[in-house]
């Protein structure tokens, strides 16, 4: 399946708070700039492993550089906001050795948390990958990071490494989707696989 460069997935929030969720376009760069000016410094932290409030701009160019192949990044979008505001985005970036495998991370702004949209983000992710032929992703969190480390083990993410402050885990793509699939929360998950799964 080809996912059409142009695809929209419009959808809900825990709340109902209505968002769009579609792929990141090099446009999309001042909106990223300011998404992540707005995530708290332990966010960032956490996100980024520095609190910095501007990163610097070769991350910027990298997280645009979406090519639906070897970098697959997804957003979402406001869309009852003023300005229509990016508020996540998850991306996957294919590892070179072993392009069955991409690695990925997702980040949500601090009032948007705990909202469900991380899940509808990765589950985003995870059916774009799997339409590109991966198989495993890899990801990093913090080994203070308990939110992200028990989102990923609720995923059937492995521990692969261990080592200071960081932690690597292996997630099964299609384990991962049928996991989000069974468990359709949030409401808007449906939306989700409706137009991807």
């Amino acid at each position: 399946m080809t996912i059409p460069a142009d695809l929209e997935i419009h959808t809900a929030l825990q709340d109902g708070t209505p968002v769009c969720i579609r792929q990141v376009r090099e446009s999309d760069a001042a909106a990223m700039r300011a998404g992540i000016a707005k995530m708290s410094p332990r966010s960032r932290y956490l996100r980024f492993f520095s609190g910095a409030t501007n990163v610097p701009e070769w991350v910027i160019e990298r997280l645009v550089s979406g090519d639906g192949a070897h970098h697959l990044a997804w957003g979402a979008i406001a869309v009852d906001a003023a300005g229509e505001p990016a508020i996540g985005v998850v991306h996957a970036f294919r590892d070179a050795d072993d392009p069955d495998s991409a690695e990925f991370s997702v980040g949500v702004l601090d009032e948007y948390h705990g909202l469900g949209l991380g899940k509808l983000l990765v589950a985003t992710i995870l059916l774009a990958a799997r339409a590109e032929g991966l198989d495993q992703f890899t990801a990093e969190t913090l080994a203070e990071n308990g939110s992200a480390v028990s989102f990923v083990r609720s995923l059937g993410g492995e521990l692969i490494a261990s080592g200071g402050a960081t932690r690597s885990w292996q997630l099964d793509v299609d384990r991962a989707i049928a996991v989000l699939r069974g468990e359709c929360d949030p409401p808007g998950m449906a939306q989700v696989f409706e137009k991807l799964g």
